[in-house]
């Protein structure tokens, strides 16, 4: 029998499950004398600013509130499992709370992709704000098995590469690590040729030329050390992936009820609690790539044909969703009155 990707996944979840839980590797989410043990799953590298500064904190800061009730288990860098398969290691108890990147699942999350349009958003706090009033909207149709704590547009993305990049012409034919959903199309209607792989593989891709550049955001490039292997920088925003911050139903529905609001309220408010990917950090972290990095700024007039291409995209994505009964169209529509209810440029985005 042959076996799909999905289903090979979901097999070795379920086994990875079954083996946490027989091994006792780590004590599951509990109820009992009003105490909860979260085991806490993330693909971020374990010494990176992710694990350190935003989830550790995060989840002190409710140990903190709970007066000790709340305790947890760290499972960094992909230690349940690879970073596409978070959601469903969340999903599935194999932890109980869990950072997953949506954007990695295609057609998955169809409407949610909206949140990894190209529009320019340097804080993530904003995105959280953005993404949990479009949740408001109708995206919480797609997330019926699992309790979200949040969902956002990550800070957003731009165009590293080993070769300089000053105009469109210039990315035909070239390889560029995608993360998937929206940016792949934005890549393609610049001319490259996107490839996808895991995050952990693309500095020695880059290295060896098996990869000319990659899209991704500032924390990524710092976090994997891309501005060691990338020789330009193009900051024209490709948008970024949408992500989110979960918990396992019924470890949450198991959650002693006074208890849930620290859980709620700090997860929803993580980046602004602990200054984790403001609009500073972001200017920090240009600023000394800068250092590094040669950073292309595009003339007005070749910026602006890359965001005609750009908008093109999110026509073409809409039109797509609307063919199979999916309301793109408004959601398009929602998409720009939040983003402009948050200070965000809408210019991207197709036009009413």
């Amino acid at each position: 029998m042959k076996l799909t990707s999905r289903l090979i996944a979901t097999l070795a979840i379920a086994t990875a499950v079954a083996l946490a839980m027989g091994l006792g590797a780590a004590p599951a989410a509990r109820a009992e004398d009003g105490k909860m043990h979260i085991r806490f799953s993330t693909w971020h590298v374990p010494a990176g600013a992710d694990v350190q500064n935003l989830w550790t904190p995060m989840l002190e800061e409710m140990k903190t509130r709970s007066g000790g009730r709340i305790t947890y288990t760290m499972f960094a860098g992909g230690a349940l499992g690879k970073g596409p398969d978070h959601y469903d290691i969340v999903k599935t108890g194999l932890a109980d709370m869990g950072y997953a990147t949506l954007s990695w699942t295609p057609g998955r999350f169809p409407l949610t992709d909206v949140l990894s349009s190209p529009m320019v958003c340097p804080a993530k706090w904003k995105g959280v704000e953005i993404g949990m009033a479009m949740y408001e909207k109708g995206l919480n149709a797609e997330f019926n098995d699992v309790k979200v704590l949040h969902i956002n547009n990550c800070v957003m993305a731009h165009l590293w590469t080993t070769k300089k990049v000053e105009k469109m012409e210039d990315l035909k034919g070239m390889k560029i690590r995608s993360p998937g959903g929206i940016q792949t199309l934005c890549i393609e209607a610049l001319g490259g040729t996107p490839v996808f792989m895991p995050l952990g593989d693309v500095y020695l891709s880059m290295e060896t030329g098996v990869l000319d550049g990659v899209v991704t955001c500032p924390a990524l490039v710092k976090a994997f050390k891309i501005y060691e292997v990338a020789d330009y920088g193009v900051p024209v925003s490709f948008g970024c992936v949408s992500e989110g911050l979960f918990m396992n139903q019924k470890s949450w529905d198991r959650t002693p009820e006074d208890l849930k609001p620290i859980i709620a309220e700090v997860a929803r408010n993580a980046y602004k609690l602990h200054n984790m990917f403001d609009e500073h950090w972001y200017d920090e972290s240009m600023e000394a790539f800068g250092k590094t990095v040669e950073l292309v700024q595009l003339s007005p007039e070749e910026k602006a044909r890359w965001e005609k291409q750009f908008q093109g995209v999110m026509v073409a994505w809409a039109d797509g969703l609307e063919k199979k009964g999916l309301p793109a169209r408004k959601t398009i529509a929602d998409f720009k009155e939040v983003l402009t209810e948050q200070g965000v440029p809408t210019d991207v985005l197709p036009a009413e």
